[in-house]
C-alpha cells in the first residue's frame, strides 16, 4: 500500500463508525451512503482523484520530535500537488538532520578513526598488555634466583641428592690438621692388668662385667696390686673410675701414678649403704683425680700398710670431667 493513492473510494484510516460517537456527530459525521463517505466530514471522493493521506511517512530516524512540520498539501483537481514535500531540515528554522553512531562504533566524520571517540583505545590496550608481560617475567626472574637456595644450602652441591661428580671440585676446608685424631680414653678389665701376688683371677661371685665374668680376688693382703699402662692425647688432669664390690664394708687402696702415689687413698666405700654381706648385691663405683702426662701413664692400685683392702676389682677407665 502507499499513502498517497490507495485507489477512489479506499477507507485507510478513516473510522467507518466515526458518526456513532457524540464528538463524531457533533463534527458533522454522517453514516455512510450519505454522499460524504465514511466517518467524519472530508472532501467527497471523486472518481480518478486520488483521496487524501492523513499520515506524512517519514524517512527511519529523519524525524525531528519537537519541530513544526508544515502541513502537507491537497492535490489539485488535475492529480497532482501544489507543494512537495521536503525534509524537515530544508525548511527555515528546521535543525539539521545528525545520526548518533551507536557505542563502540568508528567515527567517520573526523577522519580516519582519529578522536578518543573514534573506536577503542587501542594505545592504552597495548601499554596494560606490555604491562602485564613485564610483571610475568619479573616474576619468573626472581623465582629463578631464589629456587635453587635452598638445594644448596643442603649440602653445598646444588643437587637435592648430595652426590658430587668427577668434574665438580671440592675446595679445602681452611683449618690444618695436627695428624691423627686423639685416641679415646683408655678402659682396661681388671683381670687383663698385670697383677701382684696375692691379688688372682675369680669368677665366683656374680655380677662381674669383665670378660667371662673375671675379677681380680685377693686383694685384702699387703702386696696385692694391679698395674695398667694407659695413655692418653693431653696431659692434664682425669678422672680415673674404679668399679669394685665389698661386703658392705668401706674399704681403701693406695694409688700411685707414674711412680709417685697419692698422698690422699683411693676411697672403697659402702656408698649404697647397705647391710647384706653378700658380695653380687654389693658392686659400685668410685673416682679419683689423677694428673696424667701426653702419651703412656703407669697407674697402680696396690694393698699397702694401713689399707683396709677386703674387695674385688672389676674394671678402671680413664674419663674427661670437671675434678
Amino acid at each position: 500500500m502507499t499513502a498517497a493513492n490507495n485507489g477512489a473510494s479506499t477507507p485507510e484510516d478513516d473510522d467507518p463508525f466515526g458518526y456513532l460517537y457524540e464528538d463524531g456527530r457533533a463534527a458533522g459525521a454522517t453514516p455512510p451512503g450519505q454522499g460524504r463517505g465514511y466517518g467524519y466530514p472530508g472532501p467527497a471522493a471523486q472518481p480518478g482523484v486520488p483521496r487524501t493521506s492523513y499520515n506524512q511517512v517519514r524517512t527511519v530516524g529523519e524525524r525531528q520530535y519537537g519541530q513544526q512540520v508544515p502541513q502537507q498539501q491537497t492535490y489539485a483537481q488535475q492529480g497532482q500537488p501544489t507543494a512537495q514535500y521536503a525534509a524537515p531540515e530544508t525548511y527555515p528554522g528546521g535543525a539539521p538532520t545528525r545520526q548518533t553512531p551507536l557505542p563502540g562504533t568508528p567515527s567517520h566524520g573526523g577522519g580516519h578513526g582519529g578522536g578518543r571517540s573514534g573506536g577503542p583505545n587501542t594505545k592504552g590496550l597495548l601499554i596494560g598488555a606490555i604491562a602485564v608481560v613485564a610483571v610475568v617475567v619479573i616474576g619468573i626472574a626472581a623465582a629463578l634466583m631464589t629456587g635453587g637456595g635452598e638445594d644448596d644450602k643442603a649440602d653445598g652441591s646444588g643437587k637435592p641428592g648430595g652426590d658430587s661428580t668427577a668434574a665438580e671440585s671440592v675446595e679445602p676446608s681452611g683449618e690444618a690438621s695436627d695428624g691423627p685424631a686423639d685416641p679415646p680414653l683408655p678402659k682396661q678389665d681388671a683381670a687383663t692388668l698385670q697383677l701382684g701376688a696375692p691379688a688372682v683371677l675369680a669368677k665366683d661371685i656374680k655380677g662381674a662385667e669383665g670378660s667371662g665374668g673375671a675379677y681380680v680376688t685377693g686383694f685384702n693382703a699387703p702386696g696385692a696390686s694391679v698395674t695398667w699402662k694407659a695413655s692418653v692425647g693431653e696431659e692434664k688432669t682425669y678422672r680415673l673410675y674404679v668399679r669394685y664390690a665389698i661386703p658392705a664394708q668401706d674399704a681403701n687402696a693406695t694409688l700411685t701414678v707414674n711412680g709417685k702415689a697419692n698422698t690422699n687413698p683411693l676411697g672403697l666405700k659402702n656408698f649404697v649403704k647397705s647391710s647384706d654381706p653378700n658380695w653380687e648385691k654389693n658392686w659400685q663405683t668410685t673416682w679419683a683425680p689423677v694428673n696424667l702426662q701426653k702419651g703412656e701413664n703407669e697407674i697402680k692400685i696396690s694393698c699397702e700398710a694401713g689399707n683396709q683392702c677386703n674387695a674385688i676389682l672389676d674394671w678402671l677407665q680413664v674419663s674427661d670431667g670437671p675434678i
